[in-house]
């Protein structure tokens, strides 16, 4: 079945002008200014005066729930697909959280297995929040090697709830997650859970000075929590490495104005990710009582946060959707994501001209018309 998209203002991300996109199945196959179909049918979507963007990536959700740290009744339900495609996520990252006993690997790469079935992709990380590492095969290595869905392993570091890793054990598991992934042709992922504690990332940064060549595999995430903790993923940052922003997690001030203040530091934009931490446990202190309560983060803020950055911030549209396309792929080097472009998956958000968004695709079949989610997932 093919299908074609006329007369739309294409961002890939970078601004392409207007294009017609001719779809073969779940791929992109042809882009042009005007495409001329002779002797084949194609189901025609006319979205003129309307923009094009990639799908969006959300590199860390809780896609089978976060919680529990309030007891059993605290476990936060699983991530139903719809809720994806209405952020206009049609790639996601999942992984566990803080537990790793009733929330289990094994049902986290069932999850994948059933967003990719139901139309989303879909990956994970092996590990969790502690050590040691919890793996589906013998090790980290062969999670890689020989589970498909696997890109990185979870660690955490400088949170009270975290198991306190020494820069030994950070370093051997960096050493797994690049062994696994030049074996399996991926890139291998550290991604580090970091909290509130004074300590930061300075493990990572003092990694990143002694061996530069493992920063590339060194994923630190929640980086706003504090400004000292932002000022050293700034430093982070111009040495080469990646730094995630929650949308939805604990911040000093809110993720867009995090961006601003990383651009008004000298940093590239293709140097930092947003992520929602979707369906985790977000820990709130009550300054007066010092009593701590949980809320589950949300999964929309990576988008509206980036229309913020737009319309509050004025920075362009082709530079601000980096945050969830283009540079998540270049973090994880996920393949045929990310970009518009021959050969890649189908998957296309469309915003109207105020950057409300109103249909998704998601490798090749329409998810989401006139901002209703039409496609759900089996059991929604």
């Amino acid at each position: 079945m093919l299908n074609l998209i006329k007369t739309v203002e294409v961002y890939a991300p970078k601004k392409l002008g207007k294009k017609e996109i001719l779809i073969a199945g779940e791929k992109i196959i042809k882009i042009a200014d005007t495409i001329v179909l002779s002797g084949v049918e194609a189901q025609e979507f006319d979205f003129n005066g309307k923009i094009l963007t990639p799908g969006f990536i959300d590199q860390h959700v809780h896609i089978t729930g976060g919680g529990g740290q309030t007891g059993y009744s605290s476990f936060v339900p699983e991530v139903p697909m719809s809720e994806l495609i209405a952020c206009g996520t049609t790639t996601v990252v999942g992984m566990l959280g803080t537990d790793g006993f009733v929330k289990e690997l094994t049902t986290l790469y069932a999850k994948c297995k059933a967003l990719d079935m139901d139309g989303i992709t879909a990956f994970m990380h092996t590990g969790y929040y502690g050590l040691p590492e919890k793996t589906l095969m013998s090790s980290v290595a062969n999670d890689l090697i020989f589970i498909d869905k696997v890109i990185g392993c979870k660690l955490a570091i400088s949170d009270d709830r975290c198991s306190f890793p020494s820069e030994n054990e950070i370093l051997r598991l960096i050493n797994q997650v690049r062994l696994g992934g030049f074996t399996s042709n991926k890139t291998g992922i550290l991604h580090i859970h970091v909290g509130a504690l004074e300590s930061g990332i300075e493990v990572l940064l003092e990694i990143s000075r002694k061996y530069p060549t493992l920063i590339q595999h060194i994923s630190p995430t929640h980086v706003i929590r504090t400004k000292a903790l932002f000022d050293q993923a700034i430093v982070f940052a111009k040495l080469g490495g990646m730094i995630d922003i929650s949308t939805g997690g604990t911040q000093f001030v809110e993720p867009y104005q995090c961006v601003l203040i990383g651009l008004e530091n000298g940093l590239s934009i293709d140097s930092m990710t947003f992520s929602s931490d979707g369906r985790g446990g977000v820990r709130k202190v009550d300054p007066a009582t010092g009593e701590v309560s949980y809320r589950p983060a949300p999964l929309h803020r990576n988008f509206s946060e980036t229309v913020r950055l737009v319309k509050e911030g004025g920075v362009p549209l082709e530079q601000a959707l980096c945050l969830i396309t283009s540079s998540p792929v270049r973090n994880l080097k996920i393949k045929n994501k990310g970009y518009i472009c021959e050969g890649f998956d189908a998957d296309f958000c469309i915003l109207d001209n105020e950057l409300k968004l109103t249909e998704v695709f998601a490798r090749g079949t329409l998810m989401m018309k006139e901002s209703k989610v039409i496609k759900r997932g089996k059991y929604e």
